[in-house]
């Protein structure tokens, strides 16, 4: 039975999409605002992208322009969530986990502290460790909590939608992870476990 879980924010707690104005509006007029050095079209594809994937790697992908970065970079250290999010409908399942929960999210502490805040689910969580992509990543984090906190990883499961961050980083360190993946974007890659929903979290857990 898995007792300890380390569990990803964004599009795994909850959604971005049923909560874009609230999380991206603000940050969508002010991009507007800047030369971005893109076009209008790319600009769209790039404020989809930004729904699923870091700021930064967006921003890199698209090819924002250099001069303008620092500024943006400025605005999303200081920016916070202050509208109310939802949980995805499966949160349930996450919450009724027996044992210890550590959210390991990667982005802006303010910014990630303050959804954790919005979505009213400080409470459920042992601590909530943002992880800077610029300087680590979140391997770094999982192995400085199982250091820390003397963990086993037999007993462990990571949680989360990114195959290419904490599925892929688990499966390194020899953890079990679940792979959420709603869209089937991730179809080839590898997982302990992987779902469409969080239906079968607790058998993955042993909990069932």
């Amino acid at each position: 039975m898995k007792r300890i879980f380390f569990i990803d924010l964004d599009n795994t707690i909850y959604f971005t999409k049923p909560n874009e104005e609230q999380l991206m509006g603000e940050l969508y007029r002010f991009l507007e605002s800047l030369d971005l050095g893109i076009s209008d079209e790319d600009f769209q594809f790039a404020k989809q992208d930004m729904l699923k994937t870091p700021f930064l790697k967006v921003a890199k992908k698209y090819g924002f322009r250099e001069p303008v970065m620092p500024e943006v970079i400025s605005y999303l250290h200081n920016r916070e969530v202050t509208k109310p999010l939802k949980p995805s409908e499966d949160y349930h399942y996450i919450k009724s986990l027996t044992g210890r929960k550590f959210i390991v999210t990667a982005g802006f502490p303010k910014q990630q502290q303050s959804k954790v805040k919005m979505l009213g689910i400080a409470d459920d969580f042992e601590e909530i460790h943002v992880v800077d992509v610029s300087t680590t990543n979140k391997k770094k984090t999982f192995e400085m909590l199982i250091d820390q906190h003397h963990l086993n990883k037999e007993d462990i499961l990571i949680i989360g939608d990114d195959a290419e961050s904490e599925i892929k980083f688990g499966l390194e360190l020899g953890i079990s992870t679940f792979l959420l993946d709603p869209e089937n974007l991730h179809p080839n890659a590898e997982s302990t476990f992987r779902g469409s929903d969080l239906s079968n979290l607790h058998a993955a857990a042993g909990q069932a």
